[in-house]
């Protein structure tokens, strides 16, 4: 198939390099030159495992390829994927206008039938006014699409390719068999293309990311309780999860949540309920705990040092998960701003979110090369991300450089027990 995707951010290049990995003909645009530039010279704005590689590979193929001109890769296609950012607006709503500023510029240039695929993760009620912004401009027939993202940064392209499920939303039949037939190759295995009002389909991807949210903020709470009552959370956690209908997934209490996705679709969903006059109140609790939680790291090194001014604390992980630059509402971004708050020289290291974490904080922040840089006369060290690198160090190195061996382990990386027979201080989440 020809396919257009509007927006090369973060969905859009994984959509676009999957889609023609699998053969399709891709156009991707962008209106930041500099943007497609990069990309057509074979580098990646963003870090995601694989697809510099899958992008490199189909782009010299020349079924991948990069443009400024949208008006010109509409025309060339039968499908158009949007895929622009949603930003949060300050009442937490998601910011439409780049989704129908590009359904303006798509309702202008299509010159046949074309499927216009919303695949930002928008509110309920997008597709109909994405269809409404087209009409204005054309009469030639088209139909919308709701088909969201269910992308885990860090395993993006496995997601993709190898998807759970595949949730299209679509009001004809026509556009319901182009995208059946579009994602066939990618459901070989038996996942479910499940078919469903564009309504639905776009509430579908809120409601995921919010369960998703409302687990970790309810075991964050549950980790709360334990350090108040002695229990120990991983034992707490290995019981419920066994039940199966709970399910182990996103059960392991941390530092909260963040990413460009939970915060923004809890936010999101919150508001978009409040403004038909309902009080999503589990929600707004969920937002409420998270918050809180990011600020348990510091809690705990007050209470141990008692005064914080002039200390060394290094910080191991910036980005909001492992397998990602990204650092977008990242807990790292509110512990250190409370450090930097309270007097307390921060020296961080994180395998892939140094240069953002340098445009974040500048001159404020000693961001390391490496993770042992990071603990030269530290009178602490927080562990904030679960990158693999740091789950066995040599804590012998970690003894001589740090000026005082105190631990604060935000993601219960390593044992109470053996961290404090190796000599360290050791303060964690739950236990």
């Amino acid at each position: 198939m020809k396919i257009a995707v509007v927006g090369t951010g973060y969905v859009g290049l994984v959509v676009g390099a999957c889609l023609a990995e699998n053969g399709n003909t891709v156009i991707c645009v962008d209106n930041d030159k500099s943007k497609v530039a990069t990309l057509k010279a074979g580098k990646m704005p963003i870090y995601e495992p694989g697809l510099e590689e899958m992008v490199r590979r189909n782009h010299s193929e020349e079924r991948l390829s990069f443009t400024t001109d949208l008006p010109a890769a509409v025309k060339a296609s039968e499908i158009v994927f949007i895929a622009v950012g949603t930003p949060q607006g300050d009442d937490g709503a998601a910011d439409l206008q780049h989704v129908l500023g590009v359904a303006l510029e798509v309702g202008r240039a299509i010159d046949k039938y074309t499927v216009v695929v919303d695949k930002s993760t928008v509110p309920v009620g997008t597709a109909k006014k994405v269809a409404a912004v087209i009409a204005e401009q054309t009469t030639q027939p088209f139909s919308v699409v709701s088909n969201p993202e269910f992308l885990k940064q860090g395993a993006a392209i496995e997601d993709f390719m190898k998807p759970d499920r595949v949730v299209i939303g679509a009001e004809d039949r026509d556009s319901a068999e182009i995208m059946r037939e579009l994602y066939g190759p990618f459901t070989r295995t038996g996942a479910p293309i499940l078919m469903m009002d564009t309504a639905s389909a776009e509430l579908s991807k809120y409601a995921a990311n919010s369960i998703l949210a409302t687990r970790i903020s309810f075991m964050n709470e549950i980790a709360n309780v334990c350090e108040r009552v002695g229990a120990d959370v991983d034992q707490v956690r290995k019981a419920i999860g066994a039940d199966r209908r709970i399910g182990t997934s996103f059960l392991f209490p941390g530092v909260g949540y963040g990413g460009s996705c939970f915060p923004k679709d809890v936010k999101a969903l919150v508001k978009s309920s409040a403004d038909k006059g309902y009080d999503f109140k589990i929600l707004s609790a969920v937002e409420t705990v998270n918050d809180a939680q990011k600020a348990r790291l510091v809690d705990k090194m007050q209470a141990h040092f008692k005064e914080m001014k002039g200390r060394t604390i290094a910080v191991w992980g910036l980005a909001f998960k492992p397998r990602t630059d990204d650092m977008r509402d990242a807990p790292a971004i509110a512990i250190i701003d409370r450090l930097l708050e309270l007097g307390v020289s921060v020296r961080a290291y994180d395998p892939e979110a140094a240069a953002t974490a340098r445009i974040i904080f500048g001159a404020r922040l000693a961001v390391c090369e490496k993770s042992y840089d990071a603990l030269a006369e530290a009178d602490g060290l927080a562990i904030v991300t679960e990158w693999n690198e740091f789950r066995e160090p040599d804590f012998g190195k970690m003894l001589k450089l740090m000026r005082t061996p105190v631990v604060f382990d935000g993601r219960n990386l390593y044992s109470p027990e053996h961290m404090r027979a190796l000599g360290f201080t050791y303060f964690s989440i739950g236990r």
